[in-house]
Parts: C-alpha cells; structure tokens; sequence
C-alpha cells in the first residue's frame, strides 16, 4: 500500500461521520471536535478529489453520488478497522494473567498462596511462568512479574511485596540439639554453625561473603551444592542440614514449625517487587496486582 495516495486518515473520519449523520454538528460531536474542523476537512477532501462530495441541502447536508460510494466504502473499511480492534482487546481480556518470576519464589512464596487467589476470583485464570533470567514484559507477553533487586527497572513500575533479606533456618531437632543460644551472632555461635552441613540456595552468591564478614572462613564449611533451591529446602526440611535463604520464602515454614531460625540478618533496601509496565497493564493484571500487595 503507498500510503502517499491516501488523504489524511482524520478527514476521512470525518467525511465518514458527517455523509453517515447528514450533518456537520452531528459528526463533530461524535468525533469532538469543532464544526469549523469537520467542513475544513471535507473541503480539503473535496479539493483533492477535484469533485463535490457533499451539498447543502435546506438545513441539513448530503453526500452526493460520488461522496455516498466514498462514504460506504470508507464504513466498511473503518468497519474492518473498529473489529479487529475489538477482536484484539477481547483476545486480551479473554487470556489468562501472565505472571513471571524466580523459581525460588514461585515454588514457595507465590504457589502455596495461589489457592486463595482463585477462591476469591475462581473466574479469573493467572499462569505462572518461573524464569530466573530478567525477562522484558511487552516483548514476552508478561502482565507483571516479580523481582528481586531494589526497585528500579528503567520504564516499569514497581511496587515492594517483602523485604529480600535472608535467614539461616534448620529443622527444629537441628535447632535444639545446638549445644548454645542459635541466634546470637558470638564466636561460638557462628563456629557451632560451621559445624553442620550447609545446603545453600543455588542463587546465592553472596554467601561467602557473608561468612567471612561474620568471623567464619568459609573454605571450611561442609557444603553440598544442589541443583534447585526446591531440593536444597526439601533436604534442610528433612533435617539434612542447614541454608541461608530469603525470609519471603521461608516464612511460612518458620510460621508452622517446620524450620527454625538460626540467624536473621537486617533489613536491607532488597526485596522482591510487583512490577509492570504503566502503559499494558489491563484490569485483570491489577486485580492480581491488589491481591499481591494484600498478601504482605
């Protein structure tokens, strides 16, 4: 299509609402705009045509036999227009909420919730896709994902859901064998620690760090590295060791006794995030968007 050949696309719409209305007010009510704007437009259209298009006919207005083939044909195409349009937006609506985040997260924080999502909207479909990579919302189809950082993602908007800070949890029969008080941060404390078995969260990278900060030499701790985070809480679970994990993921073991806290680091300005882009967002994502935020 050379769109060089086509008039302007606004006098068109206007030409189509005016021949539909038989009047210029009509179609400039319709279209907001002024009267002056709709029969500048058809003039302008007139004149590149080189041919009436509409008349004057006692108050009212009228397209002449070459303006109503114009008109018909430009109703059936705006037609076209208008219902793929609809077809697009019902598609959307229609589609369940696409959510994305970690792995670590979606197994233990977001999935034990889901159910009393849908109890309270059982009409309203979210899928759930765990993908550790930061993926781009609009170019992946995602309504919203949740995010481990500080909340700042140039072009998104975030909202904090829990802080990120972590904790070293241990099933309670790890907890009371403890010879001294598991959560002070003394010496002895930490070198009691250094004694069991460390299952550590696969994502993270800073556990080194923390150790030596902490007194602790970390070349020295008997570590065993598996593959998810999701087998490293089933061990811990089990009372195979301990881990140093996100409290947003290990809350609900701490709330019903399946494993005890060791050691709570402070707060930091990290957590995970809502996020979503201002611009796609549809109702439905911020009805999942308000029950996130009710959740903390």
């Amino acid at each position: 299509m050379d769109w060089r050949d086509i008039p302007s696309l606004s006098a068109l719409k206007a030409f189509e609402a005016a021949a539909r209305l038989g009047s210029f007010s009509a179609a400039a009510r319709e279209l907001n705009v002024t009267h002056a704007a709709i029969a500048q437009h058809v003039r302008a259209l007139e004149s590149h045509f080189g041919q009436a298009l509409m008349d004057r006919d006692g108050r009212a207005m009228r397209a002449t036999g070459a303006g109503r083939r114009l008109a018909q044909d430009l109703g059936e195409g705006f037609g076209t227009i208008a219902a793929g349009v609809r077809a697009l937006v019902q598609a959307r609506s229609d589609r369940p909420v696409a959510l994305t985040t970690t792995q670590n997260f979606a197994e233990n924080w977001l999935a034990p919730r889901l159910s009393a999502f849908w109890q309270a909207h059982p009409d309203l479909p979210v899928t759930v896709a765990p993908d550790n990579r930061v993926v781009d919302l609009r170019r992946e189809g995602f309504d919203l994902a949740i995010r481990y950082g500080e909340g700042r993602w140039p072009g998104l908007e975030a909202r904090l859901l829990t802080r990120g800070h972590r904790v070293v949890v241990a099933h309670p029969d790890i907890a009371a064998r403890l010879p001294i008080d598991y959560s002070a941060t003394s010496d002895r404390a930490i070198h009691a620690l250094m004694d069991l078995p460390w299952l550590p969260d696969p994502t993270d990278m800073e556990m080194a760090t923390w150790l030596r900060a902490l007194g602790a030499d970390p070349d020295k701790a008997r570590i065993t590295r598996l593959e998810t985070n999701g087998l490293a809480l089933a061990a811990v679970r089990s009372g195979a060791g301990i881990s140093r994990q996100p409290l947003a993921v290990v809350e609900r073991d701490l709330e019903n006794g399946r494993l005890v806290a060791l050691l709570e680091e402070p707060d930091s300005a990290l957590g995970y995030y809502a996020v979503w882009s201002p611009a796609t967002i549809s109702p439905r994502a911020r009805v999942v968007l308000r029950w996130l935020q009710a959740q903390v």
